[in-house]
């Protein structure tokens, strides 16, 4: 079902250059005022092969330079082309926000592209046109996947976790700690079981793209026009793809929150009426909260527990008083559940206003609960995290996940690895 090979990589070569100095920022989080600091931070760094240095540049390019850049750094040794196809097993070792030390086990490989109406490759979000008309220019002038897109796939038992432990005793393996301290070891798989067993279990399952979307439908597009221009199979036909098991326990999903910013702020009047909501009320409990550092602690005591077993959110005005509301549990999803009755029904705002940007879409608890203290905005809603089982479910149904429902930690670095399309 999902075919993913091993590649040709092409990657910084480690007498040359140090992996920690040349690692960026997946290109979509780099917010334009960083990536000057990015450029500066060495002349090598991944930031330069995926961005220009200034924003207001962006439009113009071509992206001629970056192929430029890419044939020097080859030609210098800062680059070096792998003479065999491998898979690559990277281990991410980072601190949860609640100050876990978590491993996050995965590999890289080229991925079959594959249309959304096949059901192999599975979206679980929309995307927008302007990214990916950016990203086709530096594909047409590169030839190169320079991002890799997070691929999810389902596995309970954790089958090829053996597979990714033994791959990273290699002497081969790399070490790089990336701008958001998370540790990275990436470590080739040399031995062709392993490899044949990571192939087999792959190809008799579906992936969901967890992060990528706009990188994978600008590559479907890239290949479909090299198609009608004439092009037969090659290198375009794949994508460079990073493969997490949903599953796993260093596979981290966490929830993203709701910020009101427009309307009145909820009175307790508000909060009574959700107790008698037409459709179904919810109940009702609340704590009090001695400011927005217990906020975070608050919600692992009182809002958690209800994860998988009952709709639930918690509402937090800044008072003082944090309310936790529930119901019973049916087909829905409760981020769903949320958007249509919560932010929809009762503070009266529609799709329209929501993507206009009536409400804010934070990720970090402790931050929204002092943002909402600070006047900078009405009353703050937490959700709990999304689980695999919905995620799986959502893209089987062939549906799409709400406007920004998973946010999944941490990120992958650009400059691990790149995927030339001429093997």
């Amino acid at each position: 079902m999902t075919r993913v090979h091993p590649f040709r990589a092409l990657r910084y070569e480690p007498k040359s250059v140090e992996l920690s100095d040349v690692l960026a920022p997946v290109y979509d989080v780099v917010a334009p005022e960083d990536r000057a600091g990015l450029w500066d931070r060495n002349e090598h760094n991944a930031i330069r092969l995926v961005l220009t240095r200034d924003a207001a540049d962006e439009a113009g390019t071509d992206y001629a330079d970056v192929a430029q850049r890419l044939a020097d750094w080859l030609a210098s040794g800062v680059l070096r082309r792998d003479d065999a196809p491998r898979y690559w097993v990277l281990s991410q070792q980072f601190e949860a926000p609640d100050g876990t030390r978590m491993e996050r086990l995965g590999f890289f490989g080229a991925l079959a592209l594959e249309d959304y109406s096949a059901r192999v490759v599975r979206p679980h979000e929309r995307t927008l046109a302007g990214p990916k008309k950016d990203r086709r220019k530096l594909l047409h002038a590169t030839k190169t996947n320079l991002s890799s897109v997070f691929m999810l796939y389902e596995d309970k038992d954790d089958t090829l976790a053996e597979c990714f432990e033994t791959a990273l005793e290699s002497p081969d393996a790399v070490v790089g700690t990336d701008t958001s301290g998370v540790l990275n070891k990436l470590a080739p798989v040399a031995d062709e079981g392993a490899a044949a067993a990571i192939r087999e279990f792959l190809a008799e399952r579906p992936v969901v793209i967890a992060d990528g979307h706009h990188r994978y439908e600008t590559a479907l597009g890239y290949r479909d026009e090299l198609r009608e221009g004439g092009a037969g199979d090659g290198g375009h036909d794949f994508i460079l793809a990073y493969f997490a098991n949903a599953f796993a326990p260093g596979t981290l999903l966490l929830p993203i929150h709701r910020l009101i910013l427009e309307g009145e702020a909820p009175d307790e009047a508000f909060f009574a009426a959700l107790e008698t909501a037409e459709g179904g009320g919810w109940e009702r409990q609340q704590t009090t909260v001695a400011d927005a550092e217990a906020i975070p602690a608050a919600l692992e005591r009182h809002l958690a527990p209800h994860s998988g077993e009952r709709h639930a959110f918690a509402a937090d005005d800044g008072s003082g008083t944090l309310r936790i509301f529930s119901r019973p549990l049916d087909a829905e999803l409760s981020v769903r559940v949320i958007h249509e009755e919560v932010i929809g029904r009762h503070f009266g705002l529609s799709p329209e206003a929501v993507r206009d940007g009536a409400v804010s879409f934070p990720k970090s608890a402790l931050q929204t609960a002092r943002d909402v203290r600070a006047g900078r905005g009405k009353v703050a809603l937490y959700l709990n995290a999304l689980r695999p089982e919905d995620v799986f479910r959502v893209t089987e149904a062939g549906e799409t996940l709400p406007q920004k429902s998973t946010f999944f930690m941490p990120k992958l670095p650009t400059g691990l690895l790149f995927r030339p399309f001429e093997e």
